[in-house]
Formats: structure tokens, C-alpha cells, sequence
């Protein structure tokens, strides 16, 4: 959430990193707005030190023994103004709020402006492979090896679902233990195991709703939903809480399942494990004092970035346009994996910083060292996102013959294996 300060008083600032979005907001009518409320705040200050006045001015007649029974009906009067007028404040302050949740957070001067077209490419690593065969696609290779049951998987759930079975199995176990691992091992995080089902205030916090409450799943009787990603549930672990400074930077990755009821439009990029309602992701987040967030930001899409680097698949880091970055974000990175099939990129991982935007929403503070207590700044990045990079790895590194190379540092976690090769079990 903005700062009503800023919106209050830089309001050109406001509608300059709204317009680079292309966010319609109307910024005047929240302005005014906030005035009205402001001015039945001051009333009501002004008419609860007339309350105060008042009922000293009973109890001294009381005291004197003066008859203070129209004093008693002034007050009475005045405490019934009071509760009205409280009434009023509280709708008012009410309404500010929702409206001022609605809009989105504002981009980040560094970033491009203008829709995902403007999109920059920041850096490329690797080269994408040159086959002297006809390279399969994902869906071919799955099926050769016996990896993924998408007919069995759209019996159970519907389309859009996987069912990994026995080496494919494996091979999700795997990915997704080798990415904790580098993690917490090599890049500082704490491991988090955090709940699949939010509150409607977690997800408030972190900026999912109200505005994309209908791309959730919901369970309406507890009013609880699956959760988008992991962001959800591990940012909001400190909800509401003051953190000492020396408790910054926070790190912490999650592997977690991951629910999106939107899973793209019809065409071939539907097609197999591109889009899907559930994926697996592991997660990084941080918490940090907002004068290096900037610095950190750069240093987690690194983190991100060494996943792919260690699995041997070319990739690009791209900055996204003002019209790209989603809600919450000032600034974001997507990391896109090379699929030779398809001759073209897989987003694979974002990296973004929210600045103050979900400290503010979720209440995320920390005491600095002159005791000042202000919000963090918040980032997140996909560390990386499966099935996609499953699709990368298999299509980048397959053989001739249909089986797949493994890269060396994923083979320990599938007991030494070095290819992939179809699975008879």
C-alpha cells in the first residue's frame, strides 16, 4: 500500500508512477476523500476535548454540590455527538483504506516505461545448443521416459494438473532438494515449511487481495485460499511484528505447491507443463533495511540465477516494463530458461522489490539503530519455479536416443544417476 502521506502530498509524484503503468486510479476522488476524513478526525478531537470539558465541569458541581443536571443533559448530548460523529470518522477511514488498496505500487525509476514489449534484457548466460538431431519437446520426452500422466493427471483434477510418476517422481523430489540445499547451504537462507492455506489477511498483506481475489482459490466456508506462492505465508511470518535492527537482513526459502486457477489462454504454450493450476516452487524471501534493498535485489536474482547455472541451462535475465511488473512490485527481474523446442524463453523465476508496499499493508517493521521505528522493505524471487525448469532440463540436455543427460550437480539427489533414461517401473 502507498503511504497516504505521499499520495496526500506528492500526488504528481502518485499519478506520474500510475500513468507509467497505465493504472487507472481516481487519485482526486481519494484525495478528497482523505480530506473529508481528516476533517471529521479534527471534529472529533475538537468535540471529545468539549466532552472532556465538560465532565470535569460536572464533576466540579458535584463536588460544590450544585444542582448539575443540565450539565448532565450537555453531556449526554455531547457523548451522543461524539458516537455519531466516531461513527462517521471510522466509515470515512474505512473507505480510504480499501480505495488506497486498490492501487498499485509505484515503479522504480530504473525500470523501463511502457508495456512488456520495453521489456530490457539485461544479461544472457550460456549458449543455446545447436543438435545434429531434430531436439523433442517436453511433452515428447516426458512421454518416452514415463516421467509425467497427463491423461491420468486430467482424470483426477481436470486440465492443467500434473501427475509426475515414478523417475519423474524423482526427479521433482530431486530439483526441489538441490535448490533448498544451495539456499540454506551456500546463500544464507533459513528453511521455512509453511501452511498451503492463508487467511484473508496474509493475502491482503502481500497485495494478492482484493484486487486479484477472482485468479484464487478460495475455500469459502473457512475463507481461507490455497496459496499462489509461498511469498504469501513466508513474508507474512512477521505480520504486525517490530523486528530489532540487528535482526536484518531476514532470509528465508520455502518449498511449497503453488495454486493459480488462471493458467493462461488457449495455444501451444498451454500445452504440457507450461501453464498449470499447480506447481511446485521453491521460494526465497527477504526482509531488509530499506537503504540496501536495492543492493539486495541484485544479489537475489544471483541466487536465482546460480540454480540455473548449476543445472546447465542457457538463460537471460530481463528488467520488466512499468506495464509488466505485477501489483506490488517497484521493481522486477524475470529469469527465462532456454527451450530449444519451442526456439524461445521460459519465464522460470521473478525476482521483486517491494519497497515499504507490503511492510505497509502487513504492518512488517523493524527499530533502527537510533530506536526509530520504521517498515521494511520486502523482496522475493522464485528460487527457481518448477515445472518449467523440469521442461528446460529435459529438452536442453536430452540425447538422440530420447534419454537425458543430468547435470553433475543434480545427481546426487537422484542416487547417482547420470541420465535419464524411460522408466519401466
Amino acid at each position: 500500500m502507498l503511504d497516504p502521506k505521499l499520495i496526500r502530498e506528492e500526488p504528481d509524484r502518485v499519478r506520474k508512477g500510475l500513468a507509467a503503468r497505465a493504472a487507472r486510479v481516481d487519485l482526486d476522488g481519494l484525495i478528497a476523500l482523505d480530506r473529508r476524513f481528516r476533517e471529521k478526525t479534527q471534529a472529533l478531537e475538537a468535540l471529545r476535548y468539549r466532552k472532556r470539558t465538560a465532565s470535569d465541569a460536572v464533576g466540579r458541581g458535584k463536588r460544590s454540590g450544585e444542582e448539575v443536571s443540565g450539565k448532565l443533559a450537555d453531556l449526554k448530548k455531547l457523548s451522543e455527538e461524539e458516537k455519531a460523529l466516531a461513527a462517521e470518522a471510522a466509515a470515512l477511514e474505512q473507505e480510504v483504506r480499501a480505495r488506497c488498496l486498490e492501487i498499485p505500487n509505484l515503479p522504480h525509476d530504473s525500470i523501463p516505461v511502457g508495456p512488456p514489449k520495453a521489456n530490457r534484457v539485461e544479461r544472457t548466460w550460456g549458449t543455446p545448443r545447436k543438435f545434429d538431431f531434430k531436439p523433442l519437446d517436453h511433452m515428447a520426452l516426458t512421454d518416452k521416459l514415463g516421467l509425467v500422466d497427463f491423461a491420468r493427471a486430467a482424470k483426477i483434477s481436470g486440465a492443467h494438473f500434473l501427475l509426475f510418476t515414478g523417475l519423474g517422481a524423482r526427479l521433482e523430489r530431486g530439483l526441489i532438494n538441490f535448490m533448498l540445499d544451495l539456499h540454506t547451504q551456500q546463500h544464507g537462507y533459513r528453511e521455512i515449511w509453511p501452511p498451503y492455506l492463508v487467511n484473508r489477511a496474509a493475502m491482503t498483506g502481500t497485495g494478492q487481495l482484493p484486487k486479484m481475489e477472482a485468479d484464487m482459490y478460495r475455500l469459502a466456508e473457512d475463507d481461507l485460499f490455497l496459496i499462489p506462492t509461498a511469498e504469501v505465508p513466508v513474508t507474512n511470518i512477521y505480520a504486525g511484528e517490530i523486528l530489532e535492527a540487528g535482526a536484518l537482513p531476514v532470509r528465508m526459502a520455502a518449498f511449497t505447491g503453488c495454486f493459480r486457477r488462471e493458467a493462461g489462454s488457449y495455444g501451444r504454450e498451454t500445452r504440457g507443463m507450461t501453464r498449470v493450476h499447480q506447481f511446485d516452487k521453491v521460494e526465497m524471501v527477504q526482509l531488509v533495511e530499506p537503504e540496501r534493498s536495492y543492493e539486495v535485489l541484485e544479489e537475489l536474482v544471483g541466487h536465482a540465477e546460480r540454480v540455473l547455472q548449476l543445472l546447465e541451462i542457457p538463460y537471460r535475465v530481463v528488467c520488466l516494463a512499468s506495464q509488466d511488473i505485477s501489483f506490488s512490485a517497484a521493481k522486477c527481474y524475470d529469469i527465462e530458461a532456454w527451450s530449444p523446442a519451442t526456439d524461445g524463453w521460459l519465464e522460470v523465476s521473478s525476482c521483486s522489490n517491494f519497497e515499504d508496499f507490503q511492510a505497509r499493508r502487513a504492518q512488517i517493521r523493524f527499530r533502527d539503530k537510533q530506536k526509530k521505528v520504521r517498515l521494511v522493505h520486502t523482496l522475493n524471487g522464485s528460487g527457481v519455479a518448477l515445472a518449467r525448469t523440469v521442461i528446460a532440463l529435459l529438452e536442453n540436455h536430452q540425447n538422440a536416443d530420447g534419454t537425458v543427460q543430468l547435470p553433475k550437480a543434480l545427481r546426487p539427489y537422484l542416487g547417482g544417476l547420470d541420465r535419464l533414461t524411460p522408466d519401466t517401473a
